[in-house]
């Protein structure tokens, strides 16, 4: 875990207001599944052979790779002020 991530689990605090724990839970599990500590930390629970963290580390990169080209080819569509691509089309 970088130390970045580190510093940033640290400075988190949470109040529990009016006696309400269950949302205080819920606001730290949202919180500790979005900076990925839960699956660092089920990662690491158990062994995992060579094989599969390859495997594992290989479909990560290829799902960034495609999540980055669709957000691109989404930003692309819905910006503003686009060249008509067919003039006199419509």
């Amino acid at each position: 875990m970088s130390l970045r991530r580190h510093a940033q689990f640290i400075s988190r605090t949470i109040f529990v207001q009016n006696n309400d724990v269950d949302k205080a839970c819920r606001i730290l599990n949202r919180i500790l599944s979005k900076e990925e500590i839960f699956g660092q930390y089920r990662r690491t629970r158990y062994y995992e052979k060579p094989t599969y963290a390859r495997r594992r580390i290989n479909f990560e990169k290829c799902k960034a790779i495609y999540n980055e080209d669709m957000n691109r080819k989404i930003e692309f569509l819905l910006r503003k002020n686009r060249v008509e691509p067919f003039p006199g089309a419509s």
